[in-house]
């Protein structure tokens, strides 16, 4: 067992209560975010009816479609957020996006909504690696965990009312056909959740013309591109196993995200608005709980010295999940499958507040928001493109049924779970070296 390092406080010259106010508009653009991004797993059954394509074309549209984009300009993105004003990049980032999920709604075609999925990625490919930097230079390395858990709340307060919108949505609208809005004329009751989402979001947008762009840390010129590679390259194995880890401890997270609404519809024989607010809710209060949790054992053992808590956060998660979302698919009734489901949203919560302050303290202040990018990068390549497709693809060409996606959400999770913990395991001894040799 590695002995803890006294870990010094870092001052940051701005008022503590201006900064959890930074805190919370970065928090409301996260949740707006995740709302766009998986409102599209509550509308399962009507967009397949209605556009006739198959289980592995919605999982097109909840992935790839967003993912490659999003993984593709984080990088550039990032490169800019380490030169350039943050707040303005992040602003209009929330504006494109938002505008892009309401053109969701007038997209009639396949076609047409894998290019608007596209446009939603385009925007929120500004967000996760600039608010890292941003939040890293406003909170001092023992209260970040806790800082990016705040923020990170907005993964689960968001996945949780995209569950909710989308629900009521099918539940109030699908049986009444096609709905007629002013300016847009007829549409299918499914693409009006898109504008129900994605209008509010340009709020969110004009906030950050009240956030300030916090001092960055002393010398910290932006890096080139090839010195954040260099420098990765020098510690691949810490990187490899933080990125890997996390990547996949989220495929399964995302996996589960896009298709346990159509597992509780499929299974259980509930209704989409049911399982939506159930999916909801478990997510915005005990998943909310979890991220919490996380980041309070994540700041504790930087306090104790600890270099590697993330990635001793990340162990706990995926160990938690391991169990219990293994189980709940084969409950012999649908509220013991619920039940099972709180420490399901509990440990796949768990993580993300320590996931996202490693991104900030794995690298030196110069190549922050670059850093973080390649981390985002890599994290979304592998569990939004792969979450919800390796879980179609089971269900499509394994299992062939699609009643069987309970057995393809287990099998996802015992593979992707097992997988991460020994990544998480590996990359520990080199975490800790490469923190400790870290110069800012």
């Amino acid at each position: 067992m590695a002995q803890p390092d006294p870990v010094p406080e870092s001052p940051r010259p701005v008022s503590p209560r201006y900064a959890w106010y930074v805190v919370g508009v970065l928090t409301l653009a996260n949740v707006g975010g995740f709302v766009d991004r998986l409102i599209l797993s509550l509308l399962v059954v009507p967009i397949r009816r209605d556009l006739g394509i198959s289980d592995t074309q919605m999982s097109l549209l909840m992935g790839l479609a967003f993912s490659v984009f999003y993984t593709v300009l984080g990088l550039p993105i990032g490169w800019l957020a380490d030169r350039a004003n943050r707040k303005a990049i992040m602003g209009w980032g929330v504006a494109v996006w938002s505008v892009m999920t309401a053109a969701c709604g007038v997209a009639g075609t396949f076609g047409r909504l894998l290019a608007t999925r596209i446009g939603v990625g385009v925007g929120e490919a500004t967000l996760a690696p600039t608010a890292t930097s941003f939040l890293a230079d406003y909170f001092p390395p023992q209260r970040l965990g806790t800082a990016m858990s705040v923020y990170s709340m907005g993964v689960f307060l968001g996945s949780g009312l995209a569950y909710v919108i989308g629900g009521a949505v099918v539940a109030f609208l699908d049986a009444k056909g096609r709905v007629i809005l002013p300016l847009v004329g007829a549409v299918h009751p499914w693409q009006t959740a898109f504008f129900a989402v994605g209008v509010p979001g340009l709020v969110v947008a004009l906030l950050f013309l009240t956030v300030r762009e916090p001092p960055r840390a002393p010398g910290s010129r932006g890096a080139s591109m090839g010195e954040l590679f260099a420098y990765v390259k020098r510690h691949r194995r810490a990187f490899a196993g933080n990125s890997f880890g996390f990547s996949l401890s989220a495929m399964v997270n995302y996996g589960i995200a896009a298709w346990l609404a159509t597992f509780l519809i499929r299974h259980y024989g509930w209704t989409a608005g049911r399982a939506g607010t159930v999916q909801g809710v478990l997510t915005m209060t005990v998943g909310v709980a979890g991220v919490l949790a996380g980041g309070w054992v994540s700041d504790r053992y930087a306090r104790r010295g600890f270099r590697d808590g993330p990635l001793r956060v990340g162990v706990i998660g995926a160990a938690g999940m391991l169990v219990s979302a293994t189980a709940y698919p084969f409950m012999p009734s649908a509220w013991l499958a619920v039940a099972w489901l709180v420490p399901v949203n509990f440990f796949a919560a768990f993580p993300w507040g320590a996931a996202n302050a490693a991104a900030a303290e794995i690298v030196p202040a110069s190549m922050r928001a670059q850093g973080a990018a390649l981390y985002f990068f890599v994290l979304s390549l592998v569990s939004s493109t792969l979450g919800p497709t390796v879980v179609a693809l089971l269900t499509d060409y394994v299992f062939r049924a699609d009643g069987a996606v309970g057995w393809s959400l287990a099998l996802t999770n015992v593979v992707g779970m097992s997988a991460a913990i020994l990544m998480f395991i590996w990359g520990m001894p080199a975490y800790r070296r490469t923190v400790a040799a870290r110069g800012d």
